[in-house]
């Protein structure tokens, strides 16, 4: 014979643990990649900026300000809100330079940068991986993907998925 009453608690007990569990995931400090790049010099690569014609090479990206390199996806959601995330904080992140960049196709680039419209934005630089170096030498398994390096060029966390500027802002001043 069928119980309502245990059935309906059995469905409670299952969206309380859900709930709970949702609500450590996105609250909780979030936890860096386990990366064997950590505090070793930031790679040299080139982007090709948004446009069309300038090459930023991460070698030339002078010593003496905190880097962010933010690898993301022009239509992800994740990356989208990571993105927004950074706009929001830019009075207390405005010190960082951010090269962000994707490696989907170069109009899918143009539109995300024009929708949030990084031109504002004298310390980000935007733009597309051609080569995909970013993604195979981090190992970049999905976006948003967020390398931090100190003042020095060195890596100090990675991290996958989006952070608070408050979060990044800590980290910087590790």
């Amino acid at each position: 014979m069928y119980d309502l009453n245990t059935s309906v608690m059995v469905n409670y007990k299952h969206t309380l643990i859900f709930v709970i569990a949702i609500y450590f995931s996105c609250c909780s400090e979030k936890k860096p990649e386990i990366t064997k790049l950590k505090g070793k010099p930031m790679p040299s690569f080139k982007i090709l900026l948004e446009d069309s014609i300038t090459y930023i090479d991460t070698k030339d990206i002078p010593i003496g300000k905190p880097v962010i390199l933010l690898y993301f996806g022009p239509h992800c959601p994740y990356s989208r809100a990571q993105i927004e995330e950074i706009i929001d904080g830019m009075e207390n992140l405005k010190d960082i330079r951010f090269l962000v960049f994707t490696t989907w196709p170069f109009m899918d680039m143009r539109k995300f940068y024009s929708d949030y419209k990084l031109n504002k934005y004298s310390n980000m630089y935007v733009g597309i991986d051609y080569t995909n170096f970013f993604g195979e030498y981090f190992e970049a398994y999905a976006v948003p993907y967020m390398a931090i390096y100190g003042k020095d060029k060195r890596l100090k966390k990675a991290f996958v998925g989006k952070l608070y500027s408050k979060q990044i802002m800590k980290i910087i001043l590790e």
